[in-house]
């Protein structure tokens, strides 16, 4: 399980384990499509509630802000049509100034929503980095206690709770397939 992987690289690394956290979240933030649940229980578990958000919420936030400029460098020098295939990514591509701050902002605060995705859409927009960085840290507050709370509560559950939750995750799964195909 990637939660155990993260947690014995930080027992292993000691007094750089701070450090080392906030380098599985960049590197996950420019993958872009792994969620970051599983670093965010791992640093509950090993740094404590508040502690662990607070790691997760650096890793998080420095992870968005080195996503956003490599993703900006990436589409204008590898992939420039991307914005001319994706009539969604045309639209804020125009997007700048309060409305594309107002936008980053506001798909931060989702909690489960594809950091990825939020990412993409502030560099193919207008918007300034430090405007990014400022609604993206800003949106990532209360989407990561949510997130953190979320992660500790099933933490804490038992082996019961669970399964309860594996059983419903799975079923869901199933549904979204058989209803795609």
């Amino acid at each position: 399980m990637l939660k155990n992987f993260v947690l014995e690289w930080l027992i292993a690394s000691g007094p750089f384990a701070i450090f080392l956290s906030i380098i599985f979240n960049t590197f996950i933030s420019i993958l872009g499509f792994i969620p970051s649940f599983f670093i965010t229980g791992a640093n509950i578990i090993f740094f404590g509630f508040w502690l662990g958000t607070l790691v997760s919420f650096l890793g998080e936030s420095i992870g968005a802000i080195v996503s956003f400029f490599l993703y900006r460098k990436g589409i204008k020098s590898f992939s420039p049509n991307i914005l001319n295939r994706y009539k969604w990514l045309q639209r804020l591509q125009q997007t700048k100034g309060r409305e594309a701050f107002l936008l980053v902002l506001a798909l931060r605060l989702f909690p489960f929503a594809p950091s990825g995705l939020v990412t993409l859409a502030g560099a193919t927009s207008k918007i300034s980095w430090i405007h990014f960085a400022l609604a993206s840290t800003l949106g990532k507050v209360p989407a990561l206690l949510i997130e953190s709370y979320s992660v500790y509560q099933v933490l804490e559950w038992n082996l019961t709770g669970k399964i309860i939750l594996t059983l419903f995750s799975l079923t869901l799964i199933v549904m979204v397939f058989v209803r795609k195909r």
